[in-house]
């Protein structure tokens, strides 16, 4: 089991950490760079980001990493008392909690309604400021989430290591 956990917990850290490098690459330049060049090009080139993503190496990983996530939750939790337990539990919680439901409540959603959203017109230009606002704001969740997520899943294993 030790060793079991201890997979885990790397792929955990390292997946967690790819997806807060994605995440702060939206937050820190490319939604600013798509709102500054306008509603019909940022929507354009954030639907075909959209529907691209889902057919790329992004999706394996966003699932692997929940998945991973969520059973470091359940081995934190029921082996609260082990050294690094605390941590396990955390950090997937932190990672599913702040990531995931950030993404399945907020950007998801906000995704969906660009989707739909004409940018010639006063509605769908109202939506894309909307969706640059919320939508970065919530990025920036799951951006701390999965670097605080695979910060704590390094400090778990050297626990687990030093123990």
């Amino acid at each position: 089991m030790t060793r079991f956990v201890s997979a885990l917990l790397w792929v955990s850290a390292v997946g967690c950490g790819v997806m807060a490098g994605l995440y702060f690459a939206f937050s820190t330049f490319i939604i600013t760079a798509f709102d500054r060049a306008g509603p019909v090009p940022g929507t354009v080139a954030m639907n075909s980001i959209n529907v691209t993503i889902l057919q790329s190496l992004f999706m394996p990983l966003f699932w692997v990493t929940t998945a991973v996530s969520l059973v470091l939750t359940v081995i934190g939790l029921a082996h609260w008392r082990e050294p690094g337990a605390p941590m396990v539990a955390v950090a997937g919680l932190v990672y599913f909690l702040g990531m995931f439901g950030a993404t399945m409540f907020f950007n998801v959603p906000l995704n969906n309604a660009l989707a739909v959203s004409d940018p010639t017109t006063a509605d769908g230009i109202a939506m894309w400021s909307r969706f640059v606002k919320e939508w970065n704001l919530w990025n920036h969740v799951r951006t701390v989430s999965s670097l605080l997520a695979s910060i704590l899943c390094i400090v778990a294993l050297r626990e687990r290591i030093l123990s």
